[in-house]
């Protein structure tokens, strides 16, 4: 991990892949949450944390001595060891079902080598997740807790991708919330309502999640 002070309130911590971006989210996450050491000031707290593939912004901290702070603190942390020593996070997995009848289902199976259930099979059983959101509200970019096998992009995009599409692209999964444009190999398809900004968490699915997928009838 590399950090990079931006400005006088914040700090951009930077790593080689979206697994590890999820590990420094959760780091940051629980260092903000400890309490101080005896003798010490307690470490200040954020006011925004924002995930990325490959970055972690920590912003809004009171100064530069604050920023300071976090960024000798967390130039001594190593995330094999942080995540080693880590229980899983609290709560149970985020559940998703799937009917896996996706356009784009035997492209997969090809690429992977494998079978239409083997392709099923294999995403049901990965715990992924959220890395960070983003495209439209409710948009989750999703990476394997495990290695995963890629699949590359379509070359040509469709105009309009159904919402509720369960799709794979590069190293991620995710689910478009509502019917767009889009670019990603369709697996299936799921009735969960991923945004809705009349419910008081207007997102399904939030950086630090865990996220599982169920094969369910049509």
């Amino acid at each position: 991990m590399r950090t990079k002070r931006v400005g006088d309130h914040a700090l951009l911590l930077l790593v080689d892949d979206p697994r590890s971006a999820v590990a420094v989210r959760n780091l940051v996450v629980d260092l903000a949450s400890r309490p101080g050491q005896p003798g010490r000031a307690p470490l200040a707290a954020p006011v925004e944390i924002v995930p990325a593939a490959r970055t972690v912004l920590v912003d809004g901290l009171p100064g530069p001595v604050a920023v300071e702070r976090w960024q000798a603190l967390l130039a001594g942390v190593s995330l094999h060891d942080y995540e080693a020593g880590r229980s899983d996070p609290p709560g149970e997995p985020v559940t998703i079902d799937v009917t896996y009848d996706g356009a784009d289902l035997d492209v997969v199976a090809r690429v992977w080598a494998c079978s239409r259930e083997a392709v099923v099979t294999r995403h049901t059983r990965t715990m992924f997740l959220v890395a960070f959101c983003g495209f439209v509200p409710g948009f989750a970019y999703c990476v394997a807790a495990e290695p995963f096998p890629e699949v590359p992009r379509r070359e040509v995009p469709r105009e309009r991708v159904p919402g509720g599409s369960v799709a794979l692209a590069g190293e991620y999964c995710g689910v478009y919330p509502t019917a767009t444009p889009g670019g990603w190999q369709l697996v299936g398809a799921t009735s969960a309502r991923l945004f809705d900004a009349d419910r008081p968490e207007p997102a399904l699915l939030s950086p630090g999640n865990r996220l599982r997928f169920r094969a369910t009838s049509p």
